[in-house]
């Protein structure tokens, strides 16, 4: 998110509306985007709707300038706030940009990316461990023992009801539950979920 470097001005300007996703976490870049007017929300959008909001950008600014100078993928979701304007650079042209800089100026450039990346990885990180600790409270709040002495817990609603009961998007709340299963952490895969590590769900739950 550099807003020193200017865009190219012959490539065509886009709009885009409210509402609108401009680019989506884990996408691959193959351009930059440079915000020429109107406000953007970043941060984690789920449901149609932005879940966490982690920032909001607002033109004239470069988008996604960090994600491409480091050559990674897009760390956040961006829905337009207004009605915007941007131009889209295609990224061989911006790296080339930035090649033409003076060499204390691209390394200047460089680590203000890499801290932003790493900023905003870690604030997304957070979040994620934050659904999962709510989540692991959950089960462990649920959790009765079965014929067997284990504890499980049996799933009498539907899993977006749980989502909302727990203040996150259905699809995190699958993620986390996929997670914990491939940790070991629960068992199953339909209604019941046994739990045969409750020590390790209260570490986790404690956050």
């Amino acid at each position: 998110m550099l807003p020193s470097l200017a865009p190219d001005l012959s490539t065509e300007c886009e709009t885009a509306s409210a509402g609108q996703v401009l680019r989506v976490r884990q996408e691959q870049l193959s351009s930059a985007l440079y915000l020429v007017s109107g406000r953007v929300q970043l941060g984690i959008f789920e449901e149609g709707q932005m879940r966490h909001q982690l920032g909001v950008a607002e033109g004239p600014f470069w988008l996604d300038a960090s994600a491409a100078m480091l050559g990674l993928p897009s760390a956040v979701d961006m829905v337009a706030e207004t009605r915007v304007q941007l131009r889209r650079q295609p990224l061989e042209a911006f790296l080339r940009g930035i090649e033409s800089l003076p060499r204390p100026v691209q390394t200047l450039l460089h680590d203000l990316a890499a801290g932003y990346r790493q900023q905003t990885e870690l604030a997304i990180s957070r979040l994620v461990q934050d659904a999962e600790a709510r989540c692991a409270q959950w089960l462990l709040q649920h959790a009765q023992h079965d014929d067997s002495g284990t504890l499980s817990v049996i799933l009498n609603q539907r899993k977006r009801l749980i989502a909302a009961q727990l203040g996150i998007a259905p699809e995190t709340f699958s993620r986390v539950l996929r997670s914990l299963r491939e940790h070991g952490l629960i068992l199953g895969s339909g209604n019941v979920l046994k739990l045969p590590q409750p020590s390790a769900l209260q570490l986790l739950a404690a956050g």
